[in-house]
């Protein structure tokens, strides 16, 4: 028995070396995410190798409850404030109330509202899910009635949320915006989310199990003796963390390349002119919201009546507070007074060197202004319009010695506001960005380049 026990532990000299170079790559690509989980997972995966897998199995709940420690769950944001914006619409247009929607604005008789990301529910759905587990876990003993309740306890929350932005809507209408169109709707949301959180859980504890004693378990000393292998693996790990750490260059697999420093800023001169497009006067009075870039550049241009402008964000040696993909990198955060967006997509753009994909924007002003906008990533000569593959470019380039250089690339322009003006927009940022994409990508390949 004890060489069965030796031989389960083992096993898990693999995924505790899998989760250190997770936690290393994390690292290099500045997702923090991915190197929070994997630094909890290998503390978890570091009690086998201590005292053994039967025991570990004792504590495995415990264990993994640990991962709730970790903040997430920005990536839902977008879907769950649309999902919030559909729900209450579609709610108000039930109720008899006329509504004009615009991305994730809306208009009713009695004024304006706007789903930012406090109305997501995120915060909602973060702590129902980590109390449901609990709760769970505490009240049932059947893994069938564990899982039926954690997935209640992902879907009430979201559904009370909907609920809930329907009503705060609606005590806004009715009071003719006395009361829930300030501060106070806030805190008129999260008592009706602690009164949804209490039904749930008095529901809940109606189908409770009482708990089973379970025997004593004796550990061997050889459980705790024989983890040689498995300790190789955590000595691997703590072996990358603290080359990481205490070396000032860069891992990776063939060498070691020092940080970068010095770099300059893109020299204006060679972008006052690309192509037939020649620097203009300006005209437009928006710019994107990128912060502590190492060097950026915001020109506009003019051609024959057309007008658009270039935005560059260039970043290199990142780190968890200044990097390129970012939740605070935006084109109009949503409590910006000044833009907001209402409309985005992707779509497929020509490039001198093919086809590419780019993120698309239209924004608006309170005045009734509109801007069509694309942007883009550059990570090390790779072109990409995704969050997730610019993150795995930058990994990349890390291990590979080619270090972290990359930018946000925007081109935009302005529009009128009906469908013919966005394909005509389209169409003006289409010959723009075929003139601009070569110059910008060489200026920033001639800058990120390592000698």
């Amino acid at each position: 028995m004890a060489a069965r026990g030796q031989d389960a532990s083992a096993l898990v000299s693999v995924p505790l070396a899998l989760a250190a170079f997770a936690w290393l790559v994390g690292e290099l690509a500045t997702v923090n995410a991915l190197s929070q989980f994997a630094l909890v997972a290998m503390l978890g995966l570091a009690v086998p190798v201590v005292v053994g897998s039967k025991a570990a199995g004792i504590v495995l709940f415990p264990l993994s409850f640990l991962f709730f420690a970790v903040p997430f769950g920005e990536f839902l944001l977008p879907q769950l404030m649309e999902w919030t914006a559909t729900f209450t619409i579609a709610a108000i247009k039930a109720s008899g109330i006329p509504v004009y929607r615009e991305g994730l604005q809306f208009v009713i008789p009695s004024g304006s509202w706007s789903v930012v990301e406090a109305c997501s529910g995120v915060r909602y759905l973060i702590a129902s899910v980590m109390i449901g587990t609990l709760f769970a876990y505490l009240t049932y003993r059947s893994m069938a009635r564990r899982i039926t309740f954690v997935a209640i306890s992902i879907l009430v929350p979201i559904v009370a949320n909907w609920a809930r932005a329907y009503i705060i809507v609606m005590l806004g209408h009715l009071s003719n915006n006395r009361i829930a169109a300030g501060v106070d709707h806030l805190i008129y949301g999260w008592v009706f989310f602690g009164v949804v959180m209490l039904l749930m859980f008095w529901i809940g504890a109606r189908w409770r199990e009482d708990p089973v004693v379970a025997d004593g378990i004796v550990l061997a000393s050889s459980d705790i003796r024989h983890t040689g292998r498995t300790a190789s693996a955590g000595v691997f790990a703590l072996a990358v963390i603290g080359f990481y750490r205490l070396s000032q260059c860069q891992f990776f697999w063939i060498g070691c390349s020092t940080p970068r420093s010095g770099l300059t800023s893109p020299k204006r001169s060679s972008l006052d002119s690309v192509g037939s497009w020649h620097a203009s006067a300006e005209s437009i009075r928006w710019r994107p919201h990128y912060e502590r870039p190492n060097a950026s550049l915001w020109q506009q241009y003019g051609h024959d009546k057309m007008t658009a402008a270039a935005f560059v964000a260039y970043y290199h040696d990142q780190t968890r507070t200044r990097k390129l993909v970012s939740s605070t990198n935006e084109l109009a955060p949503t409590i910006d007074p000044r833009w907001s967006r209402v409309a985005s997509g992707t779509r497929s753009v020509h490039f001198p060197n093919g086809e590419v994909s780019v993120q698309t924007a239209t924004l608006r002003s309170p005045q009734g202004e509109r801007l069509r906008i694309w942007q883009w990533y550059w990570i090390d000569g790779r072109i990409t319009d995704s969050d997730f593959w610019a993150k795995v470019f930058t990994a990349r380039s890390q291990l590979l010695g080619r270090g972290d250089a990359s930018a946000a690339i925007i081109v935009v322009t302005p529009l009128k506001g009906d469908v013919d003006s966005i394909d005509a927009a389209d169409a003006v940022l289409s010959r723009f960005a075929a003139d601009l994409a070569p110059v910008v990508h060489a200026t920033l390949s001639s800058m990120g380049s390592v000698r």
